[in-house]
């Protein structure tokens, strides 16, 4: 860990690059020390279907979620996610800017006797091993 989920409305499709915002917030959580560099996932989940306030078809949303394992005292993870929010909400600026749009994010600590991981992005990272490929 850490995994950001990112929801968002359809009618950012056209106006927000989502593989590039997931480039920044790869970057902020890198950024911030605190995260293995093998745990980080980003990814975004395109919402088709949304109803917001007034239903005004310009209104937007970006929810974003990061997942954290426990080990990290409260003001280690306020500021990371300070750092990772300021990234996100500056790459969005524009957007923002230009429509009705609500921009959410929230860390959620995940209970270490309620989570089952198999990785080995750590092992071919501490060997060195050269990347491949290109996230998207």
């Amino acid at each position: 860990m850490p995994h950001f989920t990112i929801e968002y409305s359809a009618n950012l499709d056209d106006v927000v690059d989502m593989a590039a915002l997931c480039e920044t917030v790869r970057t902020a959580a890198i950024e911030t020390g605190i995260f293995p560099l093998g745990g980080i996932r980003v990814r975004t989940v395109r919402c088709a279907d949304y109803a917001i306030a007034d239903k005004n078809p310009d209104n937007a949303f970006l929810d974003m979620v990061l997942r954290v394992g426990t080990g990290r005292d409260l003001e280690t993870r306020r500021k990371a996610g300070e750092a990772v929010f300021a990234a996100l909400a500056e790459h969005l600026d524009d957007v923002i800017a230009a429509r009705p749009f609500a921009l959410s994010f929230e860390i959620r600590e995940v209970h270490p006797d309620l989570n089952w991981k198999k990785n080995t992005i750590h092992g071919r990272l501490a060997a060195g091993a050269e990347t491949k490929g290109k996230a998207r």
